[in-house]
């Protein structure tokens, strides 16, 4: 396997908009788990500034990220963006350096 495509992503909702964008970012982890050439999909929320919202994807290819972009609910979602946000989405594509490995886990 090639070396995955991968992006992190900051999100600074406005600040009443944040619960909304939370629930609607959340309802995209579990189905963008399940598209093809997904190999990780994590949404986060920073510890020290609550309320800024990180998501972390790795894809098996640009086209496969491609593919998950043109999906009806990702482009909806790009269209209303700004109605959440305080400022556009700040994403930073990556290129791996270290191998990816998929069973990598933390000791119990």
């Amino acid at each position: 396997m090639t070396q995955p495509f991968a992006l992190v992503g900051l999100a600074h909702p406005k600040p009443e908009r944040a619960e909304a964008l939370k629930q609607l970012l959340l309802s995209f982890v579990e189905p963008t788990r399940q598209e093809p050439g997904c190999l990780e999909y994590h949404f986060h929320e920073d510890r020290n500034d609550s309320g800024v919202f990180v998501f972390y994807e790795a894809w098996r290819s640009q086209a496969d990220l491609d593919a998950h972009l043109a999906l009806p609910h990702m482009q909806a979602f790009w269209e209303r963006r700004m109605d959440y946000l305080e400022t556009d989405l700040d994403i930073r594509f990556l290129t791996m350096h270290s191998p990816y490995h998929p069973l990598c886990r933390a000791e119990a």
